[in-house]
């Protein structure tokens, strides 16, 4: 029990609208697919049923980040490539989200993890780089923890050009990705278990995110850090105009 009484009071009025806000358990049906992203597609149709196992080693890791990734967010918010859902408890109740991700598949799995939320969550099964059905100028955020490096080079400039889309103006923008590093040491572990990254999830090491964020005109990157050596690469931003 809190000694401040407007300490209380503000988790009362939070438990409230958690209790409130239920999530809303909407799938769409998924609109155009970019043809260089129909492998990553079927990738992921198949690997659902086991991504969170075999991505455990790597969740004890990711699991200590995401409430600092997530929990001071507010508004009305997009995650892009949403996975299995581990992000979803750690989304304030203020949060409108939309949670976006290419397979249908996957996204079952993610809603399974609602009970945990407190935000308002609406499921959209589409691609990335297209987003037809995400309305232009609606966003404070735009969110996405790994996806860039899991999507072609090819089609990385169109990802981008719909978060510059779909962001209001003064809207912002988080990004968590992946690197080779320059150690060496962790390069080569690097290499040794990128035969394995890219064939389970179609993630690679060597995208070129940084450069496809700073040709787009209507973004600007704000802070770039590393989450760890100088591998997981924090991405934040701002839509400009």
């Amino acid at each position: 029990m809190s000694m401040n009484p407007s300490d209380d009071n503000e988790h009362a009025i939070a438990v409230q609208k958690s209790m409130q806000r239920k999530p809303q358990r909407v799938i769409l049906k998924a609109q155009q697919v970019h043809e260089m992203n129909m492998r990553n597609l079927k990738r992921y149709n198949i690997v659902a049923l086991l991504y969170d196992i075999l991505d455990f080693p790597w969740e004890l890791q990711y699991k200590k980040w995401r409430p600092n990734l997530i929990g001071d967010l507010r508004g009305e918010i997009l995650e892009a490539g949403i996975g299995t859902g581990r992000n979803l408890a750690y989304y304030h109740s203020d949060v409108n989200l939309t949670a976006l991700d290419l397979s249908r598949v996957i996204l079952k799995y993610a809603q399974k993890k609602t009970k945990g939320a407190r935000c308002s969550i609406n499921f959209v099964c589409e691609d990335a780089c297209n987003m037809t059905s995400i309305p232009t100028d609606n966003y404070d955020w735009i969110v996405a923890t790994f996806l860039c490096c899991v999507l072609p080079d090819e089609v990385q400039h169109l990802a981008i050009e719909q978060f510059a889309r779909v962001l209001k103006t003064g809207g912002r923008f988080r990004l968590l990705e992946m690197f080779y590093s320059k150690n060496p040491t962790l390069r080569r572990r690097q290499l040794f278990f990128a035969p394995f990254v890219e064939k389970v999830y179609g993630a690679r090491f060597d995208r070129n995110t940084l450069e496809h964020i700073e040709k787009n005109k209507k973004l600007k990157i704000t802070n770039t850090r590393y989450m760890k050596d100088d591998t997981y690469l924090l991405i934040e931003g701002i839509r400009v105009h």
